[in-house]
């Protein structure tokens, strides 16, 4: 599983023209899934997610986490984090889960971050055209893949 994860002050998903999802101060997370990703790839990325201390602290310090500041999470899915550009100029995206496998690994991924936020996590639609807006506190972005966690 691969993520992005952006520190932000606003963030929306509008499909079609209608709003579907926003958040104000919190995390937009991108969420990436790869075929053979499995529960501890989830566990591990959600409590990175919950736990990473991003957020500043009175004395101005990032030592605060989305939990802390009881900010809002929101989660877009995002199969395009797992392209291959090494050949050509056309990305390939075999190492992606196909929508058999990331649908439910999404689902999963929700539902689990939004029991360790304790409150409910905004999402996009799996596999919808979807346009993102936010506003990048910071900016803070940073890149977390569960199978090369060095990242």
């Amino acid at each position: 599983m691969r993520i992005v994860i952006q520190r932000v002050s606003e963030a929306s998903v509008t499909i079609e023209e209608t709003l579907k999802s926003s958040i104000k101060q919190g995390l937009l997370v991108l969420a990436g899934f790869e075929s053979d990703d499995m529960g501890e790839d989830l566990e591990w990325i959600i409590k990175k997610i919950i736990q990473l201390r991003i957020f500043d602290d009175q004395n101005g310090v990032m030592n605060l986490s989305v939990k802390d500041i009881e900010g809002e999470i929101l989660v877009v899915s995002q199969f395009t984090l797992h392209a291959k550009t090494k050949k050509g100029n056309r990305p390939s995206y075999i190492n992606a889960a196909p929508p058999e496998i990331a649908i439910p690994l999404y689902h999963q991924f929700v539902e689990s971050l939004t029991e360790n936020l304790g409150k409910e996590v905004q999402t996009g639609t799996f596999g919808a055209m979807m346009m993102v807006q936010l506003i990048n506190d910071g900016p803070v972005t940073l890149i977390m893949d569960s199978k090369n966690k060095d990242l």
